[in-house]
């Protein structure tokens, strides 16, 4: 079973610049220079969060003892993928206590599916722990095996959960091995929770990001500035002289700042933007 949640995870910044160009003015037949407005492409960039769980697996004989263990589970799990030359799996806590989680709802309502009777599954659960994922598999056992090795076999020849298992993405596990009571039955409810964390793409910076949005509004700020100057020297009232050069002079001056601004932030953002890119890059 596959599942695909699609969620809006990382926007490519967009630089807001006021559009519009000022009126040229002369001064000893020099002009003014002209604000610029460049122009950035807003992009949304959408990321699907991954769930791989395959059918349920039943154990297809009963041994007449069973005893189950994390450890060994989590060993012999790795076993498997360095027989296959795949990196082992690093233990996650919060993996663990989300496979817990879901070894005990299951026993406590009665139930053996990816889906429990509340409608919450495994990216519930994962949001439960506080566990960020690009993307999660679940294996889900119940029977009495004779031993962990016994576990890990009927898994790994069983070809949904032999590919959690062998998913060279997956860096992650968590597991746990619960026994209690099913349907009148003494059982033991096995649970594998792989995971691919968010944290392994490269992040955006989020305080260029937060610069970027500084400058901006710094922008806006000498934007408007720029308007009243501008107004001013349209007045009829402000004859050339004293006066209409030193309204000039400052006009010239936020102009520089203004583009000067301008063009560190074209810099900012297509740094920025590159980030996201790298990141959207590496959740594909």
């Amino acid at each position: 079973m596959r599942f695909k949640l699609p969620t809006t995870l990382v926007t490519v910044l967009a630089l807001a610049i006021i559009s519009g160009v000022f009126y040229l003015f002369f001064l000893n037949g020099a002009e003014l220079p002209q604000i610029k407005t460049p122009s950035f492409n807003s992009l949304a960039e959408k990321i699907e969060k991954e769930i791989l769980a395959p059918e349920p697996m039943v154990a297809k004989e009963e041994a007449p003892q069973s005893f189950l263990t994390q450890a060994g589970v989590i060993r012999l799990t790795n076993v498997q993928r360095k027989d296959n030359g795949l990196p082992a799996l690093l233990e996650n806590k919060k993996l663990d206590a989300s496979a817990l989680a879901k070894a005990q709802d299951m026993l406590k309502n009665q139930y053996f599916e990816h889906i429990s009777p509340s409608g919450a599954g495994p990216s519930d659960l994962a949001k439960g722990v506080n566990y960020e994922f690009i993307l999660i598999g679940e294996n889900l056992a119940m029977g009495n095996f004779g031993n962990d090795q016994k576990l890990i076999d009927g898994w790994i020849n069983s070809p949904g959960h032999r590919a959690n298992m062998l998913n060279a993405r997956f860096q992650e596990i968590g597991v746990a091995v619960v026994k209690g009571t099913f349907e009148g039955k003494t059982t033991w409810m096995a649970v594998q929770e792989f995971g691919l964390p968010l944290s392994s793409c490269p992040q955006p910076d989020l305080s260029l990001k937060e610069k970027i949005n500084t400058s901006n509004e710094t922008i806006s700020d000498l934007n408007q500035s720029l308007v009243l100057l501008k107004s001013e020297l349209e007045k009829p009232r402000l004859k050339r002289g004293d006066s209409y050069d030193r309204v000039v002079d400052q006009y010239n001056e936020l102009v520089n700042q203004y583009n000067d601004l301008i063009k560190e932030v074209e810099i900012l953002v297509a740094a920025y933007n590159n980030q996201v890119k790298t990141f959207n890059a590496c959740v594909q």
